[in-house]
């Protein structure tokens, strides 16, 4: 059986973090995989480029990593919701274990997800923490026993800081924020501009 950890986001663009997160997971012998699941373009968030480039980008971070992969099952004409990505990963995988990997600040607002409970019942789910929140009240008030907080170290990274770097053509401060693969696919494509 295989431990396989569904990396939602919308990654926009995709950065060190991501990957050094999948990358933490796998190393330490939480997931056996890690799948990359980029938002589609009706997921309701500001400044959201189309789905191709954010894949291509996604594709060109984990290129040369071992047991890291892209999957574009929400990139269709309709809104997915958590729960059926999630149920859609444990039809492929029936023999497998489905983990679910989102931040703090995700975590928080998991009663408004919809049919969250139906998610708490049936998959695990890896919390990454956040600086300057404190999670292990929210996860007090979570009662469930399919919530692990993980002990991974935090920083202050967000695919909003690098798009303004881009804005900004402050190109010095993305070489520690991007994969050069990413970085090299956004230059080219003059995406962020």
């Amino acid at each position: 059986m295989m431990r396989i950890g569904i990396y939602g986001g919308s990654f926009n663009p995709p950065h060190r973090l991501h990957k050094k997160i999948a990358t933490f997971l796998l190393e330490n012998d939480y997931l056996d995989k890690v799948i990359f699941v980029p938002t589609g373009n009706r997921y309701p968030k500001g400044e959201l480029l189309e789905s191709q480039y954010r894949c291509h980008m996604v594709e060109n971070m984990i290129k040369d990593s071992k047991n890291m992969e892209l999957s574009t099952y929400e990139l269709k004409n309709t809104l997915t919701y958590t729960y059926q990505t999630l149920n859609y990963f444990q039809e492929k995988y029936p023999e497998d274990e489905i983990y679910f990997i989102t931040g703090a600040d995700n975590i928080k607002q998991i009663r408004t997800w919809k049919n969250y409970t139906y998610i708490l019942e049936n998959f695990k789910i890896y919390v990454l923490p956040r600086e300057n929140q404190n999670i292990n009240k929210v996860l007090n008030d979570i009662p469930s026993e399919n919530i692990f907080l993980l002990d991974f170290p935090t920083e202050d990274v967000s695919s909003t800081m690098i798009r303004t770097l881009i804005k900004e053509h402050r190109e010095e401060d993305l070489d520690f924020y991007l994969d050069r693969n990413v970085l090299e696919y956004i230059k080219k494509e003059g995406l962020y501009k």
